[in-house]
């Protein structure tokens, strides 16, 4: 297998269980706050061990990457709650699509820290994107579930965007597995004291479950993303990663039995669409400008 074939197949490994981390909203039956924080303790022990086994020191190389790691970490904390609470309101499809508003947020909110000008087609595909969520919203009402677990995923997608522009200017000379060691063990510390269910009475098989979750959908999905991006273009990685709602839904409908009404397919399509056009058009940019 050469080094393309290799890279492709580590990516899309990584993007399915990226897309198959949402089932377990619904397969854990905890919180979605309880769920991060496990998840978190177990993937910070399995990156550092894989940070560790690379040769490389968990230290950081200055004070400020600290102080730069801890809002890391708080934000992604709240981005996974957020994550996994949009998923137990609505579905996990529903979730997902809303969550993967964030290219295009990408898009509308970069230029304000990169000084650029907004286009006139980044604002068009922020209106495509909002059509396309507004047909997974059954009413315009708060009070429905599964129109709060829209807005929450929403803004698990404000949050996914803060953090990754911020990782991209301040953090993106560390490794993936180190960046996500600092941003998970953070999250578990931040989390701890609110946690709601009692660590002693939650059953072994709902263990099995987390250490399923925070080993093979967290720990080996990041190690995985980072080891297809050395050797596949930014503009392939970023082009398969839409793809993850995709493979969410169809492992929610497989595992989980959860349908997907027309109007779910036909908001998902436009989201997802546009998410590959603006990634698309942001790499002709980016090549266009060297």
């Amino acid at each position: 297998m050469n080094r393309q074939s290799s890279g492709l197949l580590e990516l899309h490994s990584a993007v399915l269980l990226f897309g198959g981390t949402a089932l377990f909203s619904k397969l854990i039956p905890l919180s979605a706050l309880d769920i991060t924080l496990l998840r978190c303790c177990v993937a910070a022990v399995i990156l550092a061990l894989i940070v560790k086994a690379s040769g490389t020191r968990l230290r950081l190389n200055s004070q400020r990457d600290y102080y730069v790691a801890l809002g890391l970490g708080v934000i992604v904390s709240l981005h996974w709650v957020t994550y996994f609470a949009s998923m137990q309101l609505s579905s996990v499809a529903i979730g997902m699509i809303a969550f993967f508003t964030y290219p295009v947020m990408t898009v509308l909110v970069e230029p304000f820290f990169t000084g650029e000008k907004l286009k006139g087609r980044d604002l068009l595909s922020g209106v495509t994107v909002l059509c396309g969520v507004s047909l997974l919203i059954p009413e315009a009402s708060l009070g429905n579930d599964v129109t709060l677990g829209i807005m929450i995923g929403i803004l698990s997608a404000m949050l996914f965007t803060a953090r990754n522009l911020l990782h991209k200017r301040y953090f993106a000379s560390y490794s993936g597995a180190k960046a996500m060691y600092y941003q998970t063990a953070i999250a578990a510390l931040v989390l701890a004291p609110w946690h709601q269910t009692e660590i002693a009475s939650i059953e072994s098989h709902i263990w099995w479950l987390i250490i399923l979750l925070g080993i093979v959908f967290t720990a080996m999905p990041h190690a995985l993303f980072t080891s297809a991006l050395r050797q596949l273009s930014a503009k392939t990685v970023s082009l398969v990663s839409c793809l993850q709602p995709l493979y969410g839904a169809v492992l929610a409908l497989l595992l989980l039995g959860e349908a997907l009404a027309l109007k779910t397919v036909i908001g998902g399509a436009l989201v997802v669409i546009t998410a590959i056009y603006e990634t698309q058009s942001s790499h002709r940019a980016a090549k266009a400008a060297k």
